[in-house]
């Protein structure tokens, strides 16, 4: 082979292997990318189910609040019921 030759051939084995580390750097930088991304929708995510606690909470509070309250009013019912009762049964004698 001669020294030509020998040349010709290694700048050709030197740009395929220029040409394999631009490929390898770019899909590296993709690959950044894409973890950024990911990162991102990782953190929205948080926040996303953060907030759909606290409205749970906020719900579970609520449903509580409304609980108690439909207790009260069924115990002043049933009192009302029994005054009415009483005042019937009184009329009836």
């Amino acid at each position: 082979m001669s020294d030509t030759s020998a040349i010709d051939a290694a700048s050709r084995r030197l740009a395929l292997a220029m040409d394999a580390l631009e490929a390898a750097v770019e899909r590296r930088r993709d690959a950044g990318r894409a973890q950024l991304d990911m990162s991102e929708q990782i953190h929205a995510l948080g926040s996303d189910r953060s907030k759909l606690a606290s409205d749970l909470d906020s719900a579970a509070a609520r449903i509580r609040s409304l609980e108690t309250t439909n207790r009260e009013i069924a115990r002043r019912l049933d009192v009302a019921i029994e005054s009415v009762r009483g005042v019937l049964e009184a009329n009836d004698r």
